[in-house]
């Protein structure tokens, strides 16, 4: 399996701090703050500049940021995932750089999905999920087709209840970062 080597300290830290405070501010307030992913950007291009140079440092902090956001604005597009979502994930890719984001979002969508599947099944709304997720793929695909009275409108989906998905991406990010260091 393919894992980018842990980052120099104290980066890990600093992430692992981070996803748990946005994790647990997902879980009781649902949003994540914006203060919170700004704060978190700042701090993690002054490490960047502090442990590469401000020239490399800038621009491993500029890959990793706009790595994590071209991987999940697209679920936002078809609203499978909220703008939080996509800011969180934008600001650990500031910190840990596009390789081990990406692994962080394989990891992450397979939490996330299983977690999905596990909350679908307990409310007994598994054929809602499925048709969700098919709904999910045709915009994907075809975002301007025609379904039924206008054209252009994509279908709606039926929500089955929302999850705090800070969660699943503090767990995938933690997952990497444990797996990265071993």
């Amino acid at each position: 399996m393919f894992l980018p080597t842990l980052p120099s300290q104290p980066i890990p830290l600093c992430v692992a701090t981070v996803v748990l405070v946005a994790a647990s501010t997902d879980i009781v307030a649902r949003r994540i703050p914006n203060r919170m992913i700004l704060f978190g950007l700042f701090a993690s291009l002054l490490v960047h500049a502090w442990l590469d140079g401000v020239v490399a440092g800038t621009g491993n902090w500029l890959a990793g940021a706009m790595t994590g956001f071209a991987l999940l604005i697209p679920l936002y597009f078809v609203r499978g995932t909220s703008a939080g979502d996509v800011k969180l994930l934008l600001m650990i890719g500031s910190w840990v750089g596009p390789e081990m984001v990406l692994a962080i979002t394989l990891a992450t969508f397979v939490i996330g999905g299983a977690w999905s599947i596990a909350f679908a099944v307990a409310r007994r709304r598994t054929l809602q999920l499925f048709l969700n997720l098919q709904t999910l793929f045709r915009q994907a695909l075809r975002p301007m087709r025609m379904t039924g009275a206008k054209a252009g409108v994509p279908p709606q989906i039926v929500s089955i209840g929302s999850l705090p998905y800070g969660v699943a991406i503090a767990a995938g990010t933690l997952g990497v970062l444990f797996a990265a260091a071993t």
